[in-house]
């Protein structure tokens, strides 16, 4: 897996962090700077170790599945992505909470990156170097949830359901290139 689509991976994993992180910004108008760079490393943690813990189950199957591998991996990011897709028209109700609990950060960040549990069996299927996987992963999404809370600062919560809608359409289109890549191999 090339350098780009990683990246293009952790971006499109990393839309549902997006949302809630303007979520929280919208929640917290006052978050400071340190307050944010908390939630952030929380997410960004969860969101590159997720990836990690489907991969090391993934390897474990690989020289059984490896005749249809590609439709495997083709079909997890495609799942998850219409998973995203369809919640993101979900009706959310306004909820009063604080993102700097440490309960609710750590759920919302394993609520923001379980998908990315099935996002690892898939790079078990396509070789890639989880260690820097892990890396970009987690960078982008820190990175993301800062944006995000800055967002919600400032322009509020218009643009949530755009952010899943287009995370999901990544994940979908990494599944296709990676069933095209096959093919044309």
């Amino acid at each position: 897996m090339t350098i780009i689509t990683l990246f293009i991976l952790a971006i499109g994993l990393s839309f549902d962090t997006f949302a809630v992180s303007i979520s929280s910004g919208i929640a917290r108008k006052h978050i400071v700077f340190k307050e944010a760079f908390i939630v952030a490393s929380v997410f960004g943690f969860f969101q590159a170790s997720m990836p990690v813990l489907g991969w090391l189950g993934g390897v474990s199957i690989k020289t059984y599945i490896e005749s249809f591998d590609h439709w495997i991996a083709f079909g997890l990011l495609g799942i998850i992505g219409v998973k995203m897709i369809i919640e993101s028209f979900k009706n959310e109700e306004e909820k009063q909470f604080n993102p700097l609990n440490p309960k609710v950060m750590i759920t919302m960040a394993i609520a923001t990156s379980i998908d990315a549990l099935a996002v690892g069996i898939s790079l078990a299927i396509v070789e890639v170097n989880m260690l820097f996987a892990f890396l970009i992963i987690g960078f982008v999404t820190f990175l993301v949830a800062m944006l995000g809370m800055l967002f919600g600062k400032k322009i509020g919560g218009k643009l949530g359901r755009r952010m899943e809608i287009l995370g999901g359409v990544i994940l979908i289109a990494i599944g296709i290139r990676i069933i095209a890549e096959h093919f044309l191999a």
